[in-house]
C-alpha cells in the first residue's frame, strides 16, 4: 500500500480520542501538567488543535487533580475547535493512572472505529505523530488491533486501540489497557520509530527547561 492510499484511509475512520490529564504533577511541585505552555498556548490546547484535521467524532479529557482549572481551559479552547469535547472527572485520582484509563473507557460515548489515548504532556506529539499511527492501523496484520510505537526498545505514547479490543477490556472487571497488552500480545502491531517525540513527556522541572516550556 503507498503512503497515499494508507493517507487516504486512515481519513476514513472514525477516531475518538482520550486525554489523560488527572495527575497532580507532584514532581512539578504540584502543577497541571496539560496547562504547561509552549509558544504561548497551553499543552492541552496545542494537542487538542493538532488533531482537528483528523475529525475526530469525539474527544474525551479525563481530569481529577485540578479539574476546575482543566475545565476552564477546555472551555476556552472548545470556542475555536468543531469537534465536540467532554470531560470526566476522576474521583480519585489518586488512585493512579489506571483508575483514569478505566473511567475514560466507559465513559466514551461514540461509535468509533479507533481510539487514542494520550498523555497531557508530551509537547512535540502534533499531527505527524498521529497521522503516522493512523496510517500504521489501516496497513496492521491480521488480527493486530493495537499499535504501539517503539524508540530505542521503550514503550511510547500515544497508542492506537480498535474498538473491538477496548470492547474486551471493558468486558473484563477492572481490567485496563497496560495489563491486558501485556498478557495479550499477539494483538499488538509494534511501530519501531526513531521519532523521540513519542517518549517525550514532562515529569521534572528539569523537562521543562529541556523542552522549552512555561508554567504561565
Amino acid at each position: 500500500m503507498t503512503i497515499s492510499s494508507a493517507s487516504t484511509k486512515s481519513s476514513n475512520l472514525q477516531l475518538a480520542i482520550m486525554i489523560l490529564a488527572a495527575g497532580e504533577g507532584s514532581r512539578l511541585g504540584g502543577y497541571p501538567k496539560a496547562l504547561l505552555k509552549k509558544d504561548g498556548g497551553s499543552l492541552l490546547k496545542r494537542f487538542i488543535n493538532s488533531v482537528q484535521s483528523f475529525k475526530p467524532i469525539e474527544t474525551l479529557v479525563v481530569t481529577g487533580f485540578y479539574s476546575d482549572k482543566i475545565e476552564s481551559e477546555i472551555n476556552s479552547i472548545k470556542q475555536g475547535t468543531r469537534s465536540p469535547i467532554t470531560t470526566v472527572k476522576n474521583p480519585n485520582p489518586d488512585l493512579g493512572q489506571s483508575s483514569s484509563v478505566r473511567l475514560g473507557l466507559e465513559s466514551l460515548k461514540s461509535d468509533y472505529d479507533v481510539l487514542l489515548i494520550a498523555l497531557c504532556d508530551q509537547p512535540n506529539i502534533a499531527n505527524l505523530e498521529i497521522r503516522t499511527l493512523l496510517e500504521q492501523f489501516t496497513e496492521r496484520g491480521a488480527n493486530q488491533e493495537i499499535i504501539l510505537p517503539m524508540v530505542d526498545g521503550q514503550r511510547g505514547n500515544p497508542v492506537l486501540f480498535s474498538r473491538g479490543v477496548i470492547k474486551s477490556i471493558l468486558a473484563i472487571p477492572a481490567m485496563v489497557c497496560r495489563p491486558y497488552m501485556d498478557q495479550h500480545p499477539e494483538v499488538i502491531q509494534l511501530f519501531d520509530t526513531n521519532n523521540q517525540a513519542y517518549l517525550m513527556d514532562v515529569d521534572t522541572e528539569a523537562d521543562i527547561q529541556k523542552l522549552g516550556l512555561d508554567l504561565i
